[in-house]
This record gives C-alpha cells, sequence and structure tokens, in this order.
C-alpha cells in the first residue's frame, strides 16, 4: 500500500516538534545583541490564588519592560524595540488571563482598561514591525514619535488597569480586617496589608483611600486584639507615609488613640514603642502635609511625658530609637515642646542614655539625641542643665563620631551628629558658663581639627559650616584660645571666604 509522503510526515509532525520544542526549551538562546541575557523572565511565578502576588510580579515585569523598551527606541534600536513589544505584549495578556481566572469576576471598568490596554500593545508590535521594513531615515523620524505616544499611552493604560486590580484587592483585604472577629485571620491579613505597604507610596495610597487606616485603628481600640496592636501599629506607620494616610488618621482621632495607647502602662513596651514610631512618622519634619495636626497639639504634653518615661525605661535599642526619634521630631514640629521637655527633666534622662551601650549604641540614636539637644538649646535654662549634667563633655564626644562599618547610611548618620553637636554647642555658648566649660576641656582644638581636616568630618560642607559657627561663637568668649593662624583663616575673614579656605585645602601628613 503506498503513502503520500506529505500525509506521512504530517502525521509524523506532531512527534518531531515535541523533541524540537524540548531542544528549544532547553538550550541558551544564541543572539547578536548583548542586553538579551537581561531578557526578564517570571521565574517561579506567583503561587496558585495568589491575585496580590501576581499583580506585583506581573506590574513589574511589565513595568521594567516599558522602560526598556524606551531606552531601545531612544537608541534606534529596531529590532530589539519590536522583539520586546512583542514580549510585552504576552507579559500583559497572560496577566490578564491569569488574573481574570484567578478573580473569576471583573468590574466593567476593569474589563475597558484590559481592552484598552491590549489594544495599544497590538497597535505599538504592528507599529513597530513596520518600522523594521523602513530604510528612510525622515520615514523612521516620524514613526520613532508615533512609536513613543503609543507606548506613553500603553503605560498609562497599564498603570489604571494594575491601579484598578490592586485597589480591588486591597478593598477585599480592608473588608475582612474590618468585618473580622477571628483573631488569626485579622493577623495574618494585618501581615498582608503590612507587605503590601512596602512595596512603596503609590500602594500606600491606595490602602488610606480604601479605608485602611480606619479599620486598623479599629483594631487598635479592641481589648480582644491586644496581641495584634504591634502589626497594626507598624502597617499604620507605614501607611502614614503618605499624606492621604495622615488625613485619614486625623479623621478617627488617630492621635487620641496613640495618646492612650503610649501613656497606658498595662500595653507591652512593644506595643508603645510601635506607637511612638507612628508618631514618629506623622511629626517628620520632611513631610510638611503633617504640621497642622491640630489634634496633635491637644495630646502633645500626655504624649512627651509617656515618651520620655519610654526612653527611661526602654530595654532595648531599637525601643530608645522609636521613643527619641519621635521627641526629635516632636521638638520641630512645636516650639512648646522643648519647654515641656525641659520641664520634664529630658536632658539629664537623655545625657544618662547616652552611658547606656544597651539604649544608645549607633550613630542613629546618637543623631536623635543630639537633635533634642540643638533644638532644645534655644532656650536660656537649657545652659545650666547641660553644665549640671555633664553634658557639655558628651557634646563634644559626639563631634568625635565615627562610622564602624562605613556604610553610607552610617556615614551620613555620623556627618549628622557632628554638624548637630556643633550646632548645639554653638547655640549653648551664648551662655559664658557654657563657654568657659568648652573652652576648658578644649573644643576649640577639636572644633579647629574638624575644620582643618576633611577626613574628620567626612569631607561633610555641612559640618564644617556649623564648626566654623561654633569656633566663631566660642573665640567671642576667649580669644585666647586660639593661635594667630587659626584666628586670621577661621575666625578673621567672613564665614564665606573661611568656608572656601577650608573645603578646598588639602591635607597635610607631614
Amino acid at each position: 500500500m503506498q503513502v503520500d509522503s506529505v500525509q506521512r510526515w504530517m502525521e509524523d509532525l506532531k512527534l518531531m516538534t515535541e523533541c524540537e520544542c524540548m531542544c528549544v526549551l532547553q538550550a541558551k538562546p544564541i543572539s547578536l545583541e548583548e542586553d538579551t541575557q537581561g531578557d526578564l523572565i517570571l521565574a517561579g511565578g506567583p503561587g496558585p490564588g495568589d491575585p496580590l502576588q501576581l499583580l506585583l510580579k506581573r506590574g513589574w515585569v511589565i513595568s521594567t519592560e516599558l522602560r526598556r523598551i524606551g531606552q531601545k527606541l531612544a537608541q534606534d534600536r529596531w529590532a530589539r524595540v519590536h522583539s520586546m513589544s512583542v514580549r510585552l505584549t504576552c507579559h500583559a495578556r497572560s496577566m490578564v488571563s491569569e488574573y481574570s481566572t484567578i478573580s473569576r469576576t471583573v468590574s466593567q471598568e476593569m474589563g475597558q482598561a484590559e481592552k484598552l490596554l491590549m489594544e495599544k500593545c497590538s497597535e505599538l508590535s504592528a507599529v513597530t514591525e513596520r518600522c523594521l521594513q523602513v530604510e528612510n531615515e525622515h520615514v523612521l523620524k516620524s514613526m520613532k514619535a508615533c512609536v513613543s505616544e503609543t507606548l506613553s499611552l500603553l503605560g498609562e493604560h497599564f498603570g489604571q488597569l494594575l491601579e484598578l486590580a490592586l485597589t480591588r484587592e486591597v478593598q477585599a483585604l480592608v473588608r475582612k480586617i474590618d468585618t473580622s472577629d477571628n483573631i488569626y485571620i485579622t493577623e495574618s491579613t494585618t501581615g498582608n496589608l503590612f507587605s503590601l505597604t512596602q512595596e512603596g507610596a503609590p500602594l500606600c495610597r491606595i490602602i488610606a483611600k480604601e479605608g485602611g487606616v480606619v479599620a486598623l485603628f479599629k483594631v487598635c481600640r479592641q481589648d480582644s486584639f491586644r496581641c495584634l496592636y504591634p502589626q497594626a501599629l507598624r502597617t499604620l506607620a507605614s501607611i502614614c507615609c503618605v499624606e492621604e494616610g495622615v488625613h485619614q488618621l486625623e479623621k478617627v482621632d488617630g492621635i487620641l488613640c496613640l495618646a492612650d495607647i503610649l501613656t497606658d502602662e498595662s500595653h507591652s513596651e512593644a506595643t508603645r514603642a510601635e506607637a511612638a514610631a507612628v508618631v514618629a512618622q506623622v511629626t517628620s519634619p520632611h513631610l510638611s502635609f503633617t504640621q497642622h495636626l491640630t489634634s496633635f497639639l491637644e495630646n502633645m504634653e500626655e504624649i512627651v511625658t509617656a515618651l520620655i518615661k519610654l526612653c527611661q525605661e526602654a530595654s532595648s535599642g531599637e525601643v530608645f530609637l522609636l521613643a527619641s526619634a519621635a521627641l526629635a521630631n516632636i521638638t520641630f514640629f512645636d516650639k512648646m515642646a522643648c519647654e515641656m521637655l525641659l520641664q520634664l527633666n529630658a536632658i539629664r534622662v537623655l545625657l544618662e542614655a547616652c552611658g547606656d551601650k544597651q539604649r544608645v549604641d549607633t550613630p542613629y540614636t546618637r543623631d536623635q539625641i543630639v537633635t533634642i539637644l540643638a533644638n532644645m538649646s534655644v532656650l536660656e535654662q537649657c545652659g545650666s542643665d547641660i553644665i549640671q549634667e555633664n553634658g557639655v563633655q558628651l557634646i563634644m564626644g559626639m563631634l568625635s563620631e565615627k562610622p564602624r562599618s562605613g556604610t553610607p547610611a552610617e556615614v551620613a548618620a555620623c556627618e549628622r551628629v557632628q554638624q548637630k553637636a556643633a550646632v548645639t554647642l554653638a547655640r549653648l555658648c551664648r551662655d559664658p558658663d557654657v563657654a568657659q566649660e568648652a573652652v576648658r576641656l578644649s573644643c576649640m582644638s577639636r572644633l579647629i581639627e574638624l575644620c582643618r581636616s576633611p577626613s574628620e568630618r567626612n569631607s561633610s560642607d555641612a559640618v564644617l559650616v556649623a564648626c566654623l559657627a561654633a569656633l566663631r561663637r566660642l573665640a567671642g568668649v576667649c580669644p585666647e584660645g586660639l593661635q594667630d593662624s587659626d584666628f586670621q583663616q577661621l575666625v578673621q575673614p567672613r564665614l564665606l571666604d573661611s568656608f572656601l579656605l577650608c573645603s578646598n585645602m588639602e591635607e597635610s601628613f607631614v
């Protein structure tokens, strides 16, 4: 019986292509493009039934692809632009398909966003394919503008779809926290919400808008959930890095709740420390939108008193850091706080803590302490308290703050400690007694060393300016403590001239 060769080949094709596919999948791609090794693969994939992880992983991949396509487009690498556009379409289609499978129901708004996204993906693939056939540079230039516009619109549609999907998932989490009476479900869901806050400000805004702050404060007001307070408060501190979070906190009397937790000693130290972290966040001087918390002023005295006590009784460096950071931010928030701290003997508490390695063991903690001292030093009474507690010597020690590890964060913290220590000295030395004590402890020689030796201040201009100001203040009280050369170079000229002289000074190793 004669069999047609084409028919036989068609019958055998399935087996042949199976083997061929396996070879291709297992082999490494061969490409002349240097950057193909950096092609994005969604390794492992999200777990089954986990829409949040799916959205976050696919979202990251697609965002990265969009950015890279933009880079290749700027370089006129049309072959790569097209291949990456095709891959982008596959990623987008996979995200839409997988999320629809997991979520099962999709709103009309999301359905429209999905449709617009896929249309733009198809349009991008088609137009980049046409660009590969064009050789005329003028035509390519006009088409490049079209591709760029399509890519921009695609990014907008993708952002809208991702926000809609994430909002839907956040709503489900918040609803579960709000309605659950089960401690284990609430703990798990709050943990998921906290993980989302670590993905950045956009997600924190979504959580705040969808009632996350309200639901978490509801947890913090139920005695049956006391063991979950630290976790809920930690999540609140993360959400309140955005304006929407702080506004929601104000609406639900969050400050009053924090004050109640801080002043209630039946709460664990961990709970009060996390409440202090929320206070530190909402009073941060780096956030302009936190400066109008009227409810905070009403509860400030109670909060400051509780924070000082927490500093005094802290069992670890982490607890002390959170409490002192909150106090440091409050001294920026309102001037009355400094007067309260003075009345509460805060200087004694803080300076005593400096001698306790269990509480104060990092430049980050000393940064908080010296910030409080610098802000309190504007008060006239502060000088006598500083002398009484041997504070000048401790401040001088902060002028010699050195990093242990050399990491950029630690080096920056040491620079802040040195700068603020110099600022504190300059302010305190209005008091002749403090100035005399500083001279007796050889503060002037240390300030001169910081000015003249860039390595001593890590070449920081901020530290240099602060040291020059402090040195000039001390020289006005005790000019005999300076050599003529120091006086002529560091004190007598304009501050700018001395700064320029020292900032360009090469170190002498003789």
